[in-house]
């Protein structure tokens, strides 16, 4: 997304621009990611509003997902997006190339034997799942392939604590699966507030998850019945049986086939090394956006898409635009979800920030005993000299997008006294926000 933003924004202003990939069009979030994901999400939330209305005036006996029907919603979604994409391109008047793109010199480069020359190119190029160094690694699926398994199997191990092993194991526990969550580290979802990631991990065990924290993956080995997966926890080696062992443990970005040193083009593992403004110091014709450039936005589909403007925007006039990455939320599609904008507890206390922490078990709220939801709470951080946010953390039903209002605010600088002042409809999830403060 962030090559078709950039591609679109120079297009509009008349320059000749070619946008190429090695895969169908679409991106991650359109065909392998965010969205297909949240479509398989849908069946899950489904099931689960029916098992908290249990007793309550719902019964769901016989409720159940049909996978391969779900999979076909999905595909009836993401199918499109390719030829849909590469036609509003070619209709701005763009180039669309296909094939594995590589630098010849700084200012040319290869696909399928044909040489491109430009004045600036801009690499956004994603991530790819990070390569796990253990025997049987290659008996591994990653999200892409889990995302079109015609059949779920009954037992899945999904290796890493992060929002793609959370993520899909809440839609396997739903789907009838047994999911296990596999986490070298003590802390999952590192990247969200400890103290509502634990909320979440004994939510999730009501459902069906199991989570082995500390856990480190020594060997995959193909067995009768499935895959035998060998750990190790606190020098005490088990050996587990799955059906199927998916990649959750990161991702790093996909520049290894760029051959960027024959264009001067500094990077590492973390991405593209670019100046503030995502120009690169060591060969000016390149710039880099999203998952593939080393910056300070999280690895995001809305970021990927404002740093590919600004990106354009810089090359179109010169210029030298920082993106702004204040008050970018984000989220963990579990169930209940969980979203995060701005700094965690511990993040403003170092930074000396003087904190009012507005803590609030929304269980029992309205919103949440409508729908039979047991688990959701909020941590909001104020900057008591200031009396605006400087971080916000929910877990709960419809989260996701309460966060928004507080991404918001952020942005432009609300105080909460400001924020408080808004007459909300009711009864919403969002006329809860005015207590949360």
């Amino acid at each position: 997304m962030a090559g078709v933003s950039a591609a679109n924004k120079c297009a509009s202003k008349g320059w000749n621009v070619a946008i190429v990939d090695a895969l169908p069009y679409g991106g991650t979030c359109a065909l392998r990611g965010c969205d297909p994901k949240k479509i398989l999400r849908r069946g899950a939330e489904i099931i689960d509003s029916a098992r908290l209305m249990r007793g309550k005036g719902i019964d769901e006996g016989g409720l159940s997902i049909n996978w391969a029907d779900l999979m076909k919603h999905k595909h009836g979604f993401t199918d499109p997006v390719p030829q849909n994409m590469e036609d509003s391109l070619t209709g701005n008047g763009i180039d669309t190339l296909h094939g594995v793109a590589r630098f010849t010199d700084e200012n040319s480069i290869e696909i399928s034997g044909n040489t491109y020359e430009a004045t600036h190119f801009l690499i956004a190029t994603g991530a790819r799942p990070r390569p796990l160094d253990v025997p049987g690694h290659e008996y591994l699926v990653d999200s892409t392939d889990f995302l079109d398994l015609e059949v779920l199997p009954p037992r899945i191990l999904f290796v890493g604590g992060g929002f793609i092993s959370f993520e899909f194991a809440h839609i396997s526990a739903r789907a009838g699966s047994a999911p296990t969550i596999l986490d070298r580290g003590a802390r999952p979802l590192k990247g969200f507030d400890p103290d509502l990631v634990e909320l979440l991990i004994t939510r999730g065990a009501d459902a069906g998850i199991e989570l082995r924290r500390s856990t480190t993956i020594t060997a995959i080995e193909k067995s009768e019945s499935g895959y035998q997966v060998s750990v190790e926890r606190s020098g005490q080696p088990e050996t587990l049986e799955f059906d199927l062992v998916v990649h959750g443990a990161g991702r790093t970005p996909e520049l290894a086939g760029l051959d960027l040193d024959a264009a001067g083009v500094e990077w590492d593992e973390h991405g593209v090394h670019v100046a503030a403004h995502l120009q690169s110091p060591t060969n000016p014709a390149v710039y880099a956006a999203g998952d593939s450039a080393n910056t300070p936005g999280m690895p995001l589909t809305p970021v990927a898409v404002f740093e590919g403007k600004v990106a354009a925007s810089n090359m179109l006039k010169a210029t030298t635009t920082v993106p702004d990455y204040a008050g970018v939320p984000t989220a963990v599609f579990t169930i209940p979800e969980l979203a995060r904008v701005g700094m965690l507890e511990q993040e403003a206390k170092d930074q000396g920030i003087d904190i009012a922490v507005r803590y609030s078990d929304t269980s029992g709220w309205y919103s949440n005993y409508r729908i039979g939801e047991t688990t959701a709470a909020a941590k909001i951080l104020i900057d008591r000299s200031s009396d605006r946010i400087v971080g916000a953390h929910l877990l709960g039903p419809e989260y996701g997008e309460l966060i928004n209002f507080l991404a918001l605010a952020m942005k432009l600088d609300l105080t909460t006294r400001q924020l408080r002042s808004m007459t909300a409809a009711y009864p919403t999830v969002g006329s809860d926000l005015g207590s949360m403060l």
